[in-house]
């Protein structure tokens, strides 16, 4: 079975997509087919030998092989086109595009078999605030929130935390703490989205994240990491300093909390992520757990938390859930013209 990856897109996170893209090519032992979605929304078939940080940063990428989508796959531009050898693709594009449910409906579109959440869940997920509504409806606590947009009537219980509603990575947050540091703050937070998802600010509160996805009828859980953070979980912590798997850290937590996590994990994912592999961000605050928000697609897909990754995911690329079909015969068109 070959896989391919499709990353880029056009996001604030599109540079982070393509360091989980390079990531994957280490990971896997096999050959993987890389598909490059570029700022211009023109995709490019990229060698393996060119999976590297300065390909892209230079444009290097625009003298690959240009690629078109069609129904079944990408195919190699020109007078014969031809169809990448690909299976089954794995949706690796972060942010816009890739998580808010674009790429979803393009894939479905195109029958093409992918590995990700499919356009509904892409939709509740990419959204914080929609993600609020998806957990309460599935009964997974949360942190009590608030919605401001721009010229909104303004009134907050310091100390508080700013998220765009449409972004991740931790882009754009902000801790706030007193009435003289907000105004700044919110003209920081609403340069990455309309909407500001508020809530309090929980110092010291204990995070813990975990990543799976469904296989046949079992959930397969990776272990469950508690984050390394200062105040909080900001960009440069995950990113700038990534240095590998020496910074991951095994959460040291009770089997009865570990359960609970799992539990609140599963009913997030039964609502909707059958063929993705998602990660869920919690906290646990007086023994009680609360979503703090789902990735999607999670940097990496999160390989760095599950043991024997390649295999697991070649296994749920051969169990992906199956499309209905649906068979277009003319049976009515046929009816309509034989009663003429």
């Amino acid at each position: 079975m070959n896989l391919g990856i499709l990353f880029g897109g056009k996001s604030y996170e599109h540079e982070i997509s393509i360091v989980s893209a390079i990531t994957l090519k280490d990971v896997f032992k096999n050959n993987l087919y890389f598909v490059f979605c570029d700022k211009d929304k023109e995709f490019y078939l990229i060698e393996n030998h060119n999976m590297k940080a300065s390909y892209f940063s230079s444009f290097e990428y625009k003298k690959s092989k240009k690629l078109t989508i069609k129904n079944g796959g990408f195919f190699i531009q020109g007078m014969f086109s031809k169809k990448i050898p690909v299976d089954v693709y794995i949706n690796l594009i972060h942010g816009n595009d890739g998580e808010d449910g674009k790429i979803a409906s393009l894939f479905e579109f195109f029958d093409i078999k992918f590995i990700g959440a499919k356009i509904e869940a892409s939709v509740l997920s990419y959204s914080k605030i929609l993600t609020k509504y998806l957990a309460k409806m599935v009964g997974v606590k949360t942190l009590d929130y608030q919605v401001l947009k721009r010229g909104d009537e303004i009134n907050l219980n310091f100390p508080v935390i700013l998220k765009p509603a449409e972004l991740g990575s931790s882009i754009g947050i902000s801790v706030v703490k007193e009435q003289s540091k907000l105004a700044y703050s919110l003209d920081n937070s609403f340069e990455y989205s309309k909407n500001l998802l508020v809530e309090p600010f929980i110092d010291g509160v204990k995070e813990y994240n975990l990543a799976g996805f469904r296989l046949k009828d079992e959930i397969k859980f990776s272990f469950i990491e508690e984050p390394n953070k200062k105040e909080i979980l900001d960009f440069e912590q995950k990113y700038l300093n990534f240095s590998g798997n020496s910074k991951i850290k095994k959460a040291d937590i009770t089997q009865e909390l570990e359960q609970k996590i799992q539990e609140e994990f599963k009913k997030i994912y039964n609502f909707g992520f059958d063929g993705a592999i998602i990660r869920c961000d919690f906290f646990v605050i007086d023994n009680e757990v609360y979503l703090n928000e789902i990735n999607a697609n999670p940097g990496s897909l999160a390989y760095y938390l599950f043991d024997d990754f390649e295999n697991l995911v070649y296994e749920l690329a051969k169990n992906l859930p199956n499309t209905n079909n649906i068979k277009i015969n003319y049976d009515y068109l046929h009816l309509i013209s034989s009663n003429k």
